[in-house]
Formats: structure tokens, C-alpha cells, sequence
């Protein structure tokens, strides 16, 4: 994984999404999920292309149960953008990096 992508846990959520002044992508996925192992790639590379910009973040739907249920995800991968701490953008599914830039606003 991408030095550039920060894991989140139910313990550092707040502080990384809800606290933010950039926009924040959040990738929910899990291990066992095959969509999720196509988008990695895909999220890593915008997470490197654009530091300082957006911070891009990783959520494993398994190691973070309350996030996930406070978010309501239920089909993995889901991409939620976060602006000032709030849910501005959603997209379930695999997506492209011109679609996940367009939900940041880039």
C-alpha cells in the first residue's frame, strides 16, 4: 500500500476525517473483497499524485465496525468524500481515478 494512504481505524477516525481542513477520501474495502483489490491500485495512485491536496484514506469494513455501520456502508468498495467533516460525496462500486477526482472537486 501507498505511503500516501492513511489506515483508519473506529479509534483514529475523527481525528483524521472529521478534523480535516482538505478533503478527505475514504475507501472502505476488505480483504476478501475482489472490486476492492481493483480500486486499490486506482486509489494509491491519486493518493500519490496529489499530497497536500487531499488526504486519501483506507478503511478495512472488518477491523472497523462502528465506522462502517455510522456510515452505513453495506457493499464494498464504497468511496465516500468528506469535506469539513462532512459526507459530501458517495460512490459504490469500481470507479475510475477522473471520477473519484471529480468527487473531490479536482
Amino acid at each position: 500500500m501507498s505511503g500516501n494512504v492513511i489506515e483508519l481505524t473506529d479509534a483514529n477516525f475523527d481525528a483524521e476525517v472529521s478534523n480535516s481542513k482538505e478533503p478527505v477520501l475514504v475507501d472502505f474495502g476488505a480483504t476478501w473483497c475482489g472490486p476492492c483489490k481493483v480500486l486499490a491500485p486506482i486509489v494509491e495512485k491519486l493518493a500519490d499524485e496529489n499530497v497536500g491536496k487531499y488526504k486519501v484514506c483506507k478503511v478495512d469494513i472488518d477491523d472497523a465496525p462502528a465506522v462502517t455501520a455510522k456510515f452505513g456502508v453495506r457493499g464494498v468498495p464504497t468511496v465516500i468524500v468528506f469535506k469539513n467533516g462532512q459526507r459530501a460525496s458517495q460512490h459504490v462500486g469500481v470507479t475510475n481515478k477522473e471520477n473519484l477526482l471529480k468527487m473531490l472537486g479536482g
